[in-house]
C-alpha cells in the first residue's frame, strides 16, 4: 500500500503546482518515489512496472495537453520513460533492503541520470542549443539550477519515504522498552 501512496505523491506533486500556478523548477517528489515504489516491489514486478509507467505516463499527456497546452508526442517523451522504469528498478536491486548509504546512492543514482539523460536528449533532438560541444555545455550548464532542485526534491522525498518507517519503528520499540523497564515486580 504503502508503494502506491508514493506513486500518487509523485504524481501530485507534478500535477498541483499547475493547479495553483506555482509552477517550481523541478521540484518533485517524483525520483525519491520511484525509488521507494521499485524498493516495494516483490509479486508480480513488471505487473506492477507496467501500471507505475502507465500512471506516470497518464500524468505526462495531462501536463503536457491540458497544463502546458501542447501536442502531446510519445516520441519527446521516450527517454523519460525509460528513465521512470530505470529509477524503479534501481530501487528494486539497490534499495530492496535500504540504508542509508544506498538511498544516498539511489538519490544521487536517480538525480544525476535525469539530469545527463534529459538534456543531452533535449540538446540532441531540440533547437534550443546548437548542436555543438558549446551548445551541449550551454544545455547542462542552463539546467543545473533544475538539478539541484531534482538532487534536493529527491533526497527529501527519499528521506522521508525511507526514513519515516524506521523512525517509528525505533520510536515504538523504545516505547515498549520504557514499558516493559517499569512493570511492577511481583
Amino acid at each position: 500500500m504503502s508503494a502506491y501512496f508514493a506513486l500518487l505523491l509523485a504524481v501530485l506533486s507534478r500535477v498541483l503546482p499547475h493547479a495553483f500556478h506555482a509552477v517550481g523548477w523541478n521540484f518533485t517528489a517524483l525520483g525519491g518515489s520511484l525509488l521507494f515504489f521499485g524498493s516495494r516491489i516483490k509479486a508480480h514486478p513488471a505487473a506492477r512496472l507496467a501500471l507505475a509507467l502507465a500512471v506516470l505516463i497518464a500524468t505526462d499527456y495531462y501536463l503536457t495537453v491540458f497544463a502546458y497546452g501542447y501536442a502531446f508526442r510519445p516520441a519527446a517523451y521516450l527517454v523519460t520513460w525509460i528513465w521512470y522504469a530505470a529509477v524503479c528498478l534501481i530501487g528494486m536491486g539497490l534499495l530492496r533492503k535500504p540504508t542509508a548509504l544506498r538511498v544516498v546512492a539511489g538519490v544521487l543514482a536517480s538525480a544525476t541520470s535525469f539530469f545527463i539523460l534529459v538534456d543531452f536528449a533535449l540538446w540532441g533532438a531540440g533547437t534550443m542549443y546548437p548542436h555543438t560541444l558549446t551548445g551541449l555545455e550551454a544545455c547542462y550548464i542552463a539546467a543545473l539550477p533544475f538539478y539541484r532542485n531534482d538532487l534536493i526534491s529527491t533526497a527529501l522525498t527519499a528521506g522521508a519515504l525511507f526514513g519515516l518507517p524506521v523512525l517509528a519503528a525505533r520510536i515504538a520499540e523504545s516505547l515498549r522498552a520504557t514499558q516493559h523497564n517499569n512493570l511492577p515486580l511481583a
